[in-house]
Formats: C-alpha cells, sequence, structure tokens
C-alpha cells in the first residue's frame, strides 16, 4: 500500500509560529520515519533557533554531531520542514558555542539548500572520513565522561580510558587498552566516552566504534559483494579503532583471522586500539591463542562489581540529571543496598520508581519503591542466602564448612570468613547483627570490619578482587 503524504498547505504553520514549536512537529516526524534508536542518538540533540529569509537555523551540540546529521539526514530535515512551511527552502546547521570545546572556535555553518550544487557540496569532510562514519555504531549521548562516576571498582579503567581520550598519540603501554568486566558495569559506557571525546577533541582523528558483532557482519558482507578490499582500506586508515564485546567473535575463525591482520597492520602504523571484553584476554574461550595473545599486549584493566558507595555516587548523577525530581535520601539509600547486581539494573531501578511517581502522582518513599519494584527485589532475595555463601566460600578455599562458625583466628579460616561475610552483605538482605549470628554468634562490628578488611584488598590486590568477583557471579549464577 502506497503511503499516504498530507497535502503541505493542509499542514502548513503560520509564519508567525514559534520556530520551537515548529521544531517540535517537525521530530515527530523524523522519529517516526527514522526510528526511536537513530532519532535518540542524533536527531535529539538538535534545536531550531529561528527562521529568517526562507532558512531554519539549527544547532547540534558538538561539531562531529552536526556534521553526522548534515550528511545523514539533512535533506530528511528540509523535507519535513518543507512540509509545514513551504517557503523553507534551506537550512543552516550550527554548533551551539555554549557546549562547543573552549579551545576551539564554533566551525562555519553547513548550509543544507534545495539546489543540487549545494547538496553535493554539503560537507568539507574527507571521502575516508565519511567511510569511517558510516561503518561505525550510533554512539549514546549520554554515554560521556562527564556523565560517568568513577569510584574504586571502575578508577583504573577510567583514568586508562580518560588518557587514551585525550592523547594526540598512542599511549606507550597502552595500545590497545583492554576493558573488561561483568554486563552492565560500564564497559561500553567508557568506549561511547572514549569516541565522543575524540570526535570533539582530537583535532581530525579518525574514529571507528563498532560490536564485534557488527565487524563480523560487515566483513561477511563485504566478502559476499567483493568489496573486501573497501573495508581493509576502511579499517586500516583510522586513527582509533574501538572493538566493543569481543568475545562474539569466539569461535569465528575468518573473522579473527582479519580482526588479528587489521590489529597488526594498526598496530605497525603507530593507531591505538580499545577492546572490550566481558572476561581478560587469557580467559577468553573460543579465541585464537595468537589473538589472545595480542589483546593482552597493552593495559588490561578490570572494571569491578560496584560498592554501595559508588551504586549511591550513581544514583545522585542520575537524579541530578532528571531535574525537577526530589527523591528522599533514604529512598536512594535503599535502592543503593538493594539492586547490587550491575548498574544496567540500578538505572531502570530508578527509572521505574520515578515514571511510577510522575505518572500516578504519588510521592516518592520506601514503601512506593517496594511496591514497584517488587518482583526485582524478590528476585534479589532469591537468589542467595548467607548459607549458600558460607558453603560456596568454604568450598573455594577447600576448609570446612563449620570453619566459618568457629573463633579460629588463622589466616587460612578469617580471610575465607571475611570474604563470606563481605558477600553476605553485598548479595542478602539480611542486617549486619543478622549475618553475625549466622557466623556463630558474631557481633555486628566484626562484619563491618570484615566487610572493610575485603574493600581494602580488592582496591589493593587484583588478584584478590578477581577472587571476589568470581565468587560473587558464582553466587548470583
Amino acid at each position: 500500500m502506497e503511503a499516504v503524504i498530507t497535502p503541505a498547505s493542509a499542514l502548513a504553520v503560520t509564519p508567525g509560529e514559534p520556530a520551537s514549536a515548529l521544531w517540535e512537529r517537525v521530530a515527530e516526524k523524523l522519529k517516526a520515519r527514522h526510528g526511536e534508536a537513530v532519532y535518540r542518538s542524533w536527531l535529539r540533540g538538535l534545536e531550531c533557533k529561528h527562521i529568517e529569509g526562507g532558512k531554519a537555523v539549527l544547532t547540534a551540540p558538538t561539531r562531529f554531531m552536526r556534521e553526522w546529521v548534515a550528511a545523514h539526514y539533512g535533506a530528511d530535515i528540509r523535507a519535513a520542514l518543507q512540509e509545514l512551511r513551504s517557503d523553507i527552502l534551506a537550512i543552516d546547521i550550527l554548533v551551539r558555542q555554549a557546549d562547543a570545546p573552549a579551545a576551539a572556535p564554533c566551525a562555519p555553518s553547513l548550509a543544507v539548500s534545495t539546489s543540487p550544487a549545494a547538496d553535493a557540496a554539503l560537507l568539507a569532510v574527507p571521502e575516508a572520513d565519511l567511510a569511517a562514519l558510516a561503518m561505525s555504531a550510533p554512539l549514546d549521548p549520554r554515554c560521556t565522561f562527564e556523565h560517568f562516576v568513577v569510584g574504586k571498582p571502575n578508577e583504573l579503567a577510567h583514568a586508562a580510558a580518560r588518557r587514551v581520550a585525550e592523547s594526540p598519540a598512542v599511549v606507550p603501554g597502552c595500545n590497545p587498552l583492554f576493558l573488561y568486566g561483568g554486563v552492565g558495569l560500564g564497559k561500553t559506557h567508557l568506549m561511547h566516552a572514549i569516541a565522543w571525546h575524540i570526535r570533539a577533541h582530537g583535532g581530525g582523528r579518525r574514529v571507528i566504534y563498532l560490536s564485534a558483532e557488527k565487524f563480523m557482519y560487515q566483513f561477511i558482507k563485504a566478502l559476499r559483494s567483493r568489496e573486501s578490499l573497501a573495508f581493509k582500506e576502511t579499517f586500516r586508515s583510522v586513527d582509533v579503532l574501538m572493538i566493543d564485546d569481543v568475545q562474539f567473535i569466539s569461535g569465528k575463525d575468518s573473522t579473527q583471522e582479519e580482526f588479528f591482520h587489521t590489529f597488526n597492520a594498526l598496530v605497525d602504523q603507530n593507531k591505538q586500539l580499545v577492546i572490550s571484553g566481558d572476561r581478560s584476554p587469557s580467559d577468553l574461550e573460543g579465541i585464537e591463542e595468537r589473538v589472545r595473545s595480542r589483546l593482552g599486549w597493552g593495559l588490561v584493566a578490570d572494571i569491578h562489581a560496584t560498592t554501595y558507595e559508588l551504586r549511591l555516587g550513581i544514583l545522585h548523577s542520575k537524579i541530578e540529571q532528571m531535574r525537577g525530581i526530589h527523591i528522599p535520601q533514604k529512598v536512594v539509600e535503599f535502592l543503593a543496598h538493594k539492586i547490587t547486581s550491575n548498574v544496567r539494573e540500578l538505572e531502570g531501578a530508578l527509572n521505574r520508581v520515578v515514571a511510577h511517581a510522575t505518572l500516578v502522582g504519588r510521592a516518592i518513599t520506601i514503601e512506593t519503591a517496594q511496591e514497584v519494584l517488587m518482583d526485582l527485589l524478590r528476585a534479589h532475595d532469591k537468589r542467595v542466602t548467607v548459607e549458600d555463601i558460607q558453603k560456596k566460600v568454604a568450598e573455594h578455599y577447600h576448609i570446612k564448612v563449620s570453619d566459618m562458625h568457629s573463633a579460629r583466628r588463622s589466616r587460612s579460616v578469617a580471610r575465607p570468613r571475611q570474604v563470606a561475610m563481605f558477600l553476605a552483605k553485598r548479595l542478602t538482605t539480611r542486617s549486619l547483627p543478622d549475618i553475625g549470628r549466622r557466623f556463630g554468634g558474631k557481633d555486628h562490628t566484626t562484619v563491618i570490619h570484615a566487610v572493610k578488611k575485603v574493600e581494602e584488598l580488592i582496591s589493593q590486590d587484583a588478584e584478590f578482587a578477581s577472587e571476589v568477583e568470581l565468587l560473587e557471579r558464582m553466587m548470583r549464577a
């Protein structure tokens, strides 16, 4: 069936209507035309400042976004505007000066007119740059360094990511930079933040960011269309190559072969690579030994499971971004205590509580949070018991479960007992006195000391941190 398009005359808005009101209607058209994901990534940040002399002046938050939008959606934006205002013949896209980097003046506008000549001269961007942009996956505008909350579990990964993003050349000892950690702990956020920073402040450095799955898809597509040479040239001509979730090429021999050669070619040219995975290079299964060896060449940075303090900081950061939403501190602390699995689930819980309060008109309290998150909290409560933790930790450290309840203070028993107490606080809803009672009638201050001791060791000893994280993952499985 052919789509029915309402005539422009029927949709026309009076010339005196505010540009912002017109843009709201255009935005809805663009969202329907291109989908929610594209709109959220590329078009939501645009604003229409004014319309004058047949030209609509739009602004974008960064130079890169302006160039991408003009190259990929300029004609559609112009057409959508003309459907509402037939007198609009062209658009200009400018960088909003307030958001542009202080060190870089606002670049000249990119005019998008109805003439073929103007469309052909849309951008003064090299063809290689456009090829790299076309190959890259969209970046989430929310995933920047400014919106990343730093704590002990992720401070090394954040510092390394920041260093790579801000350096104009390859960082010695950080090529590749390999970020790894569990689901929802911030790997992809840091990857997006690096790409955003380089595109905004990188002085023209070309960067490709995409998932390993999309790398494989693009490679297979190039083989089928006999464009493998163009594929190789595109990937090997960039300054920074970023591959997310590298574990997805596990068992894909031909993709691993191409990745291996691309990796070597970029390193030989002194180009930067940033890779992420769900585990360290040495633990990746189904990956060729030579590929694992390359991945471990540079800096390998682990992102550990979140601490209570980090979760608290993340929640406060999200609430600040919401603006106008008041959430009592007790509710924030409740969420930070209860939702411990990963950042993604924590943010989802916050969004549910806020959405419920906004739509139903009820105040945000611990009681309403418990009601709204009943299924999530029940799932968390079901996952593990103190007794489960004691059994698993005793098994891991080759001691008896009865040692967990004893008064023995030898390190071979005291350390596993402290780890079990730490995990009991993180993974169960039991109070500190209750946890102490389940460890042979220990006082709650003993539990507090154990938790602090384990947190201190986690921050100082990477091997111990990995050990505790492994135990936590096993308990959650």
